[in-house]
């Protein structure tokens, strides 16, 4: 379950959101008001990268959600240092970003979420 008041929309989400499916665009959403939530993250549609990026005033690029045909994925900038991150996320062929794939119908891991963001921000913050 997300925390209540999360209805967030970046500006140009939905012009992202427009050529996906429709349970893409609710589950990149939800994932975007997750990620809002989180004190001291703002989001910015970046169109070139076709990405919601996460930044954070002392520690910088946390994270990003890209959507994508058939899932969304949450990229955390240094996902490498991330010691809560072994066993969740993906992409150990990268030299320092990592990312948790959601799909559509999958329960989204709402408190690992959490715990990664606040370990992603205490790393530079």
């Amino acid at each position: 379950m997300l925390p209540s008041g999360c209805a967030v929309t970046p500006p140009g989400l939905d012009d992202l959101l427009v050529p996906l499916p429709a349970e893409i665009g609710l589950l990149c959403r939800d994932l975007v008001a997750l990620v809002a939530s989180t004190p001291g993250l703002d989001g910015a549609v970046k169109t070139g990268w076709r990405s919601i990026n996460f930044r954070h005033a002392r520690a910088g690029h946390v994270c990003a959600v890209f959507p994508h045909a058939d899932r969304v994925s949450l990229y955390f900038e240094h996902g490498n240092l991330l010691e809560q991150g072994q066993g969740v996320l993906e992409g150990d062929r990268l030299k320092k970003g990592r990312y948790l794939r959601l799909r559509p119908g999958q329960e989204m891991p709402v408190d690992t979420i959490g715990i990664l963001l606040s370990e992603a921000i205490a790393l530079f913050a």
